[in-house]
């Protein structure tokens, strides 16, 4: 079941694809837009501006990393992505559609931002990428990309300070379903891969790794993505925002 996965670099649900291919040895390769680039080029192939979205070598078309996900299962039982047991597999689906709908704009939102704040750190996150960006273009091209991801993302401060006021709540809901199995598990489900994801992407915020790797639901982070390009350093937030996760 050959496929072609279209990511932008660094995306928080791209990475949940292509951990979730690995983990089905799905045989893939990888076609990398560019930041904030990526609305159109997506648009043209797929009718809708997010990655991810798959190829399969019939034609099949997949947009987005839930619907990928169910896909695979389809496709490729096993090793399967949700539970067997009927109860588990709603718990896991709810967990899962939580991390989609409510999580995973978060790590945009607030990345963004400290970006903003920090633009000489944008080059940290292209370590691995096919299309890095010159350090030299970096104060030309920098202010642009934020620009347009600020736009497509919704971001400014009384969003992000939201977003870290309610941080706290959201680690315990995820430590919640840790503590009643429904995550971490020997073997990662779409929910760990979903949510993981997400706060792996916060942690290369050094004004959050601390707190966050302080915590049951960042170690399962640091675990499903022990590597994960990124590093913003620490003053990128007011340290009032923060208050709320250092109790």
């Amino acid at each position: 079941m050959p496929a072609t996965l279209f990511v932008v670099h660094g995306s928080h649900p791209c990475a949940t694809v292509q951990r979730a291919l690995e983990r089905k040895g799905v045989e893939h390769r990888v076609i990398e837009w560019p930041p904030a680039a990526h609305a159109l080029l997506q648009t043209l192939l797929f009718q809708r501006r997010t990655v991810p979205a798959i190829r399969f070598d019939d034609g099949e078309r997949v947009v987005g990393s839930r619907a990928i996900l169910r896909r695979l299962d389809e496709r490729l039982p096993s090793p399967a992505l949700l539970p067997a047991d009927p109860a588990a597999r709603e718990r896991v689906l709810a967990a899962e559609a939580w991390g989609d709908a409510v999580l995973q704009s978060i790590p945009r939102r607030v990345l963004w931002l400290a970006l903003d704040r920090k633009p000489q750190a944008i080059p940290t996150f292209q370590e691995h990428s096919r299309l890095p960006m010159p350090k030299a273009a970096v104060p030309f091209v920098a202010p642009l990309i934020i620009a347009a991801e600020h736009r497509l993302n919704r971001v400014n401060e009384a969003s992000v300070k939201a977003d870290l006021q309610d941080l706290p709540a959201h680690l315990d809901r995820i430590e919640g379903w840790l503590a009643d199995g429904t995550l971490g598990g020997p073997e990662a489900n779409a929910a760990d891969l979903q949510i993981a994801a997400s706060l792996r992407l916060l942690m290369t915020i050094q004004d959050l790794r601390g707190p966050l790797e302080a915590r049951p639901a960042g170690q399962l982070a640091l675990r499903l993505f022990p590597e994960y390009d990124g590093d913003v350093p620490a003053g990128a937030l007011p340290e009032a925002w923060l208050a709320p996760l250092r109790g």
